[in-house]
């Protein structure tokens, strides 16, 4: 991936984060750039890393998720093959919505979305206290998820 950016890639960034699904001549226009220029640079962009992906965001209740939880998880091994499996274990996990790998008192924060409470309860008892490698486990009721798609993006140095 191409380390540094310049200011037009950064600007393209920006916009694409605000609305990913702008026309390449809209965001010409925005960029003051012809839309080859600014088609050429997009695709760069995706092939360097810098785009991971577009994706569309779906509203929780309509997909039946009425109950969010963010899980602390202290591991009891912290070996890099344990804390990769364990990793990809929860992953693998159709209720995950994001996790975090974190440094401090605990090593993973798991964000899921569940039916209800006894869906949680199920989770938590059957695909996460029943892992070797799981000493400890907390968990926190979400009752508001408002998310901020919006990556800052630093000026250089």
């Amino acid at each position: 991936m191409k380390n540094e950016l310049d200011a037009k890639d950064r600007e393209i960034l920006t916009l694409l984060q605000n609305n990913a699904r702008i026309s390449n001549k809209a965001l010409a226009e925005e960029l003051g750039l012809a839309p080859s220029t600014a088609l050429t640079r997009v695709r760069f962009l995706e092939r360097s890393g810098a785009i991971r992906q577009y994706r569309c965001e779906i509203d929780p209740r309509c997909a039946g998720v009425h109950l969010q939880a963010m899980i602390s998880i202290r591991l009891q091994y912290h070996s890099a093959p344990d804390v990769e499996a364990f990793r990809a274990y929860i992953l693998d996990l159709k209720e995950v919505v994001q996790v975090y790998h974190l440094a401090g008192a605990n090593d993973f924060l798991i964000h899921v979305g569940v039916r209800d409470a006894e869906h949680l309860r199920e989770l938590t008892m059957s695909s996460l206290t029943t892992r070797a490698e799981v000493a400890h486990l907390e968990t926190a009721l979400v009752f508001e998820h408002t998310r901020r798609d919006v990556l800052p993006i630093p000026d250089p140095m």
